[in-house]
């Protein structure tokens, strides 16, 4: 799938950003531990190389010695910080910095002052930014196949041939499974997955998992809605596609599945007349920057009218993970509580 062609699938869902006003402007939620060690530090025999990784493309990729200058999609730059690597990122792409200077949330505890930040919004990348950096592995998600994930199309051929690129899926496959494709990744460029941090953020990871499945077990049936509200629409995001809410139906959380999906099956767009076509209990509300909030959307009389709403059992949703351990505990964890402060309604 084409650039363009994702910008009205994924992006109308997860990263409208602010000059398309299709959806969502990306970013994602961390925390504020930092885990493993510099890479020179934890894992100094994995420094010489040779080094070789196979992607999600699948290509396998191989250099004379291990990258040790990464420019990379920054909630993926988020993810390698969570296992060690941050000595290693030169330089980041997408939501990063907000205009006061601060982090955007899907950075992380990426130190965003000691990385060349080479486009800050969906669409942005600047080549010669890119090319000065001397970069020797670039790496981001890949939502759809062949899909390279703020990479724009224009550019994409010049910006491909200046360094080996590394995807890695984290559309259509449970959570688990791409945070550890990016530790796998991680690990070969030298991150230490048995430092403490990484091992502390794993059980943490496992333990949030057992919880949200018991709760979910002990909530007698309670229904989830995963959506976004913009001003003409309101999302239901489909467990099917979606890696976050897939493992959460895997848990056992009645995750609503939309009936009629669009947007590359990644969600269902119904009017805000529409908007009570389902029935849930609890509604996971996309939280990040440019989506609409319940302040946003109270005056709305289809929104107050949800049951969910009537009920205040509306809680945020941190639509796009930093897959990590660390990164996508407190995404458990959050549905967690939702479940536990809730009641299902008639």
């Amino acid at each position: 799938m084409s650039y363009s062609n994702l910008s009205l699938s994924r992006r109308g869902l997860l990263a409208a950003g602010g000059a398309a006003g299709l959806g969502a402007l990306l970013s994602a939620c961390g925390s504020n531990e930092e885990t493993g060690s510099s890479s020179a530090a934890s894992a100094p025999a994995a420094a010489a190389g040779p080094w070789s990784f196979t992607d999600d493309q699948p290509k396998d990729l191989k250099a004379d010695k291990v990258p040790s200058k990464i420019v990379a999609f920054t909630g993926t730059a988020a993810a390698l910080v969570d296992l060690g690597l941050q000595d290693k990122i030169v330089g980041v792409f997408g939501e990063t910095k907000k205009a006061d200077g601060t982090a955007e949330e899907q950075a992380g505890d990426l130190d965003i002052n000691k990385v060349e930040i080479i486009g800050n919004a969906w669409g942005e990348f600047s080549v010669e930014k890119y090319a000065a950096l001397s970069p020797e592995l670039l790496i981001t998600h890949m939502f759809d196949p062949g899909a390279y994930w703020y990479i724009p199309d224009e550019s994409k051929d010049k910006i491909l041939g200046l360094a080996p690129t590394a995807t890695i899926t984290v559309g259509r496959v449970p959570l688990p499974k791409p945070i550890q494709r990016y530790a796998d990744l991680a690990a070969s460029l030298g991150a230490d997955l048995n430092a403490p941090k990484v091992v502390e953020a794993k059980a943490r990871f496992e333990k949030a998992a057992a919880d949200l499945s018991a709760a979910a077990k002990a909530s007698g049936g309670i229904k989830v809605l995963a959506g976004s509200g913009a001003a003409d629409i309101f999302y239901v995001s489909n467990p099917k596609v979606s890696s976050d809410i897939m493992y959460f139906k895997e848990l056992g959380v009645d995750i609503i599945v939309p009936e009629k999906t669009d947007g590359g099956d990644y969600y269902e767009s119904l009017s805000w007349e529409n908007a009570d076509k389902y029935h849930a209990d609890i509604i996971f509300l996309d939280a990040r920057a440019g989506t609409l909030q319940p302040k946003d959307l109270a005056a709305k009389p289809a929104w107050n009218a949800l049951p969910a709403v009537k009920a205040n059992q509306v809680f945020p949703w941190q639509a796009v993970p930093i897959y990590s351990w660390n990164g996508a505990a407190p995404l458990l964890e959050a549905l967690t509580a939702a479940i536990k402060k809730s009641k299902k309604l008639a």
